[in-house]
């Protein structure tokens, strides 16, 4: 936490993820804009937010993305905020999402916490079905995690795993994971109330895809959630930004505390 204090301290890194909070996905370039400083000064202040996990770094090609990351504020919320306040503080919430609008040109979720494990054990826990059920609610992916491999997916408690088309895309074990995301499926429409005319008009967008990354610091494990390749104005970026962070609240606790929450009573914090 003290990292956190120290960063947000200063004025200039406090204007960054200003700009950041107004649109996400900036390289250093489009940050300098209007700054009145050295590309060297910037990139130091957004290393200090990189350092504080304010500030999450993904590279697209030979470009370096930042994307504000409020889990660490929101951390602080948690150690001194009673559960039952936190409806009044939710604008610390567990998630930045990007949603897509008239000014942003990169729909995209991003993703970053810090949990305290291993990277064998949070491997363990992206990959394994026995594992992925307790967190997911008893749905959710199933593969052998191999690249090329099919990713069965189980939408509901009570269905089963079908084959929906996803493959493995990347998979370097403790290091990183990523896949290709359903399509808008029936069982999709049914829980929203969809008719058959908006299903089809939805299916024409292109599927997405998630990736994880693993990366150890000390005795935790720091794990970046990128979801990407979203049509712009998608219907599924705005699903996943709102279901990825029970999700992944659900699986830090369950790492760190072998308990998990019921996602029903998450969304319920959430949304108090």
């Amino acid at each position: 936490m003290d990292e956190v204090f120290k960063a947000l301290a200063d004025a200039t890194r406090r204007r960054l993820l200003d700009r950041l909070s107004g649109q996400d996905g900036q390289s250093l370039r489009e940050l300098c804009d209007g700054l009145g400083m050295s590309r060297q000064a910037v990139s130091k202040h957004l290393a200090v937010l990189e350092q504080a996990r304010l500030v999450a770094a993904v590279r697209r090609g030979r470009e370096k993305l930042h994307y504000l990351n409020p889990v660490p504020i929101n951390d602080i919320a948690e150690r001194w905020i009673g559960r039952y306040r936190r409806g009044h503080v939710r604008a610390l919430a567990d998630l930045r999402h990007t949603l897509e609008s008239d000014t942003m040109s990169k729909p995209e979720f991003v993703y970053v916490t810090v949990i305290r494990t291993t990277p064998e054990r949070l491997w363990q826990a992206l990959t394994d079905p026995a594992f992925i059920r307790r967190y997911h609610e008893n749905t959710g992916p199933d593969s052998d995690w191999q690249v090329g491999s099919p990713v069965r997916w189980k939408m509901s408690q009570g269905g089963e795993f079908r084959d929906y088309g996803q493959v493995v895309l990347e998979s370097e074990p403790y290091r990183k994971l990523s896949y290709t995301w359903h399509n808008y499926e029936p069982e999709i429409a049914a829980m929203f109330g969809w008719s058959d005319e908006k299903l089809a008009e939805l299916r024409k967008e292109r599927v997405s895809k998630v990736s994880f990354e693993i990366e150890p610091i000390g005795d935790a494990v720091k794990l970046t959630v990128v979801h990407d390749d979203f049509e712009p104005g998608s219907e599924m970026l705005a699903g996943i930004s709102e279901g990825w962070p029970l999700i992944l609240s659900s699986l830090k606790t369950l790492l760190e505390t072998g308990e998990t929450l019921p996602l029903e009573e998450a969304a319920a914090d959430q949304g108090a």
